[in-house]
């Protein structure tokens, strides 16, 4: 699975990465919840849409995947983005709530 290393991060990708209503949802309950499994209930997208959004997510630096036995788990690289886009995570994850 690629990953990129968090230099290697670009503003453009992350940005296009998190401009979707489902992935930023994502990123939000992780950032909420903490480490994803790669089918987390209520998300209401069909299994092969959903594997495509983690794939966005984890290609743009966003998310780590690790694997446990056939399940994959995924989290969020905050400390990675905060340090190569200072300010960008806490104002993404600000937008549109109360």
């Amino acid at each position: 699975m690629r990953q990129p290393d968090d230099a290697d991060a670009e503003l453009a990708v992350v940005l296009h990465a998190l401009g979707d209503p489902v992935r930023l949802a994502l990123v939000r309950r992780m950032a909420d919840e903490g480490e994803s499994a790669c089918s987390p209930a209520g998300v209401d997208v069909p299994r092969s849409t959903l594997s495509n959004h983690w794939r966005i997510l984890r290609e743009a630096g966003i998310t780590e995947t690790r694997r446990v036995g056939k399940a994959r788990l995924m989290t969020l690289r905050r400390a990675d983005l905060d340090a190569r886009f200072p300010g960008l995570l806490a104002a993404v994850l600000a937008q549109g709530r109360k």
